[in-house]
């Protein structure tokens, strides 16, 4: 005999706006004690410096995720040039820098070429698995990765604002499975420096939108 599950029957959607600090799973396990629900997931991580869009599937919704994590997502994001790090973004170790900062029109140059069906390598610090182990874990213990290019589809990518010398923002409507973080490096190698994410924020996902969105408060 299967075992009751504990917790209320809840069965739906929560469009929830992750703080920065806390991981998808961490917000999974909060929602289900605040609605004290049986059963609970999310659509799609998001790395914990991230904020923004984290739809979370209550009971029987559970069984559509996958509708959800398949559609196209929308991020706005910030580079910081100059830094290369570990991790991609700002919660990794300084790896290497370059005084190169690109000019506005260095920017709009090369963005037609992250645009459609591009292919990426996704971060060494990343959960895909490499050999039955995740790819972090791999990283963290100092391993070399060799993580395998993809393909992914970019629908859009904007830069809509330059903050000063040594940062840039930018919106981006992207397909399942990209990494914005790979994408700053690769837009910044492509510009003839180094880079990484200093801010990161999911505004959509699938018919989740910010406009609509909750904070765990």
């Amino acid at each position: 005999m299967a075992r009751k599950r504990r917790g209320t029957p809840i069965h739906g959607w929560l469009n929830i706006d992750k703080e920065a600090g806390l991981s998808s799973a961490q917000v999974v396990g909060r929602v289900k004690r605040i609605m004290n629900a049986a059963k609970a997931g999310h659509a799609g991580t998001l790395d914990p410096f991230a904020t923004g869009i984290l739809p979370i599937a209550l009971g029987e919704a559970t069984k559509t995720v996958s509708y959800i994590t398949d559609d196209s997502k929308e991020y706005r994001f910030t580079v910081c040039w100059g830094e290369k790090r570990n991790t991609d973004d700002i919660e990794g170790e300084i790896e290497a820098i370059s005084g190169i900062r690109p000019t506005r029109e260095d920017i709009l140059q090369i963005l037609p070429a992250f645009t459609g069906a591009i292919q990426q390598r996704p971060p060494a610090f990343s959960a895909i698995k490499i050999k039955g182990e995740r790819a972090y874990k791999l990283a963290r213990d100092g391993q070399d990765i060799d993580m395998p290019e993809r393909e992914v589809h970019i629908e859009s990518l904007s830069l809509t604002e330059i903050v000063d010398t040594d940062h840039a923002v930018f919106e981006v409507t992207c397909g399942k499975g990209t990494y914005i973080r790979s994408l700053a490096r690769d837009m910044a190698v492509k510009l003839g420096t180094v880079a990484h994410l200093s801010s990161l924020r999911r505004t959509r996902v699938g018919p989740f939108l910010e406009r609509d969105a909750i904070s765990l408060d």
